[in-house]
């Protein structure tokens, strides 16, 4: 009888077995064979032989490395500072008693707005043109400041406007879950902390943060995955020659070795890509690993 459930529990596993094996684990396969395979020519599907010259010439382009500069700095600004303004405004959205529902549809609108349609609202509003030097300008301008390129001008202007852009995309989905997190934890916790007069900065880290710390540890993980896979956002504000703007991604820079100007280079891109697994899945660990001390599931 037992045999005869787990029969027909892989039969009901087999489509999704399928389909990962298919769309997630034989391109995977397939692009770590790729990656080792040298001089690979896309129209006689043959390589030249076998080894880590790809790697090593995917290191040492400075397209690359500038590449991987602009994603690290991205990561490191965009992650934290999305989930902690999220939180902070779950956390007002959790006090506000009267139209919640509303200001949690206002926060959640540039979610489903269009990335492209958001990118051509910050260019209007910070790109420097012959009729306007836009409103971030007039503002700055307004205080005494002097006008900056933000979409054509330093590296500095560029990636602020940048990284302002990724966190103003992932913020209302952060705000959802957070707000959602929130209103599930134990009212009783609460309830007994007022009875023994604890202090709301008290009752935050002793009850609130690690009630709701396993929602927090799934946003800086998913949010660490995809900054590090972020290409549209920077494509939206900066137009499709990123390497000519100097800001790249990682991601950008394996759809170039592919389809873009430089573009016919299989082997290249697989290399650029297993790199990025590879980031992404230390990261991931390391992750994992300090969420064991500080998360706390109930």
């Amino acid at each position: 009888m037992i045999e005869k459930n787990n029969l027909k529990a892989w039969l009901y596993l087999l489509p999704a077995l399928a389909f990962m094996i298919i769309f997630m684990v034989y391109p995977l396969v397939d692009v770590f064979v790729y990656s080792f395979e040298e001089g690979y020519n896309f129209v006689s599907q043959r390589s030249s032989g076998i080894g880590f010259y790809n790697f090593s010439y995917v290191l040492h382009d400075t397209y690359f490395l500038q590449a991987v500069k602009n994603t690290f700095i991205m990561v490191i600004i965009t992650v934290p500072i999305s989930t902690g303004f999220a939180l902070l405004i779950a956390l007002a959205l959790n006090s506000i008693k009267k139209l919640r529902e509303l200001f949690q549809t206002i926060y959640f609108l540039p979610y489903v707005t269009n990335t492209l349609a958001v990118g051509l609202v910050f260019m209007v509003l910070f790109k420097k043109t012959a009729y306007s030097d836009g409103l971030v300008n007039l503002l700055i301008n307004l205080f005494g400041g002097e006008s900056v390129d933000f979409i054509d001008g330093p590296y500095w202007a560029k990636m602020f406007v940048m990284c302002f852009y990724i966190i103003w995309i992932v913020l209302p989905f952060k705000v959802l879950l957070l707000t959602s997190a929130l209103a599930s934890v134990n009212k009783t916790y609460y309830n007994a902390a007022k009875v023994d007069g604890t202090g709301a900065f008290r009752v935050f880290t002793r009850i609130t943060l690690p009630m709701i710390s396993p929602t927090i540890f799934y946003l800086v993980i998913t949010g660490f995955i995809g900054a590090f896979k972020e290409y549209s956002d920077a494509v939206a504000l900066f137009g499709t020659d990123l390497n000519a703007a100097g800001m790249n991604t990682i991601v950008g820079y394996v759809y170039d070795m592919l389809y873009g100007d430089s573009g016919g280079y299989p082997s290249f891109a697989s290399a650029a890509a297993i790199i990025l697994f590879t980031i992404v899945l230390t990261i991931t660990c390391i992750n994992l690993l300090v969420s064991k001390k500080h998360v706390y599931y109930t």
